[in-house]
């Protein structure tokens, strides 16, 4: 099974060239919010990174190599430097609900 991330933050299967919709996932957004304050380093966008990288027991780099993204990114949103965004953040989202078959079909890719 190939899955694509929507920047809409929707998960398709692509199948024959066609992308069908993931019935299987049920996608709900992180409560995840954008950093207002950079120095904050406890706000509730870096602790839910942080918990949800320690529920999936990776280090920092492992969770970061998963991803295809650098550690510097995963350090950023940690310590509320940064927020994630976009797809990243509905990727986030999708992981939250199911980290294995997340992790699989990023290995495929």
């Amino acid at each position: 099974m190939r899955l694509r991330l929507k920047a809409d933050g929707r998960v398709v299967e692509l199948r024959d060239g066609q992308e069908l919709p993931v019935q299987s996932l049920p996608v709900q957004p992180l409560p995840i919010q954008p950093a207002v304050d950079a120095a904050a380093g406890d706000d509730a966008s870096s602790l839910a990174v942080r918990a949800l990288r320690r529920r999936a027991c990776l280090t920092q780099m492992e969770f970061a190599a998963k991803l295809g993204v650098p550690v510097e990114t995963i350090r950023n949103w940690e310590q509320g430097k940064r927020a994630p965004r976009g797809p990243a953040r509905a990727l986030l989202a999708v992981i939250a609900h199911a980290p294995d078959t997340v992790f699989q079909a990023l290995a495929k890719a």
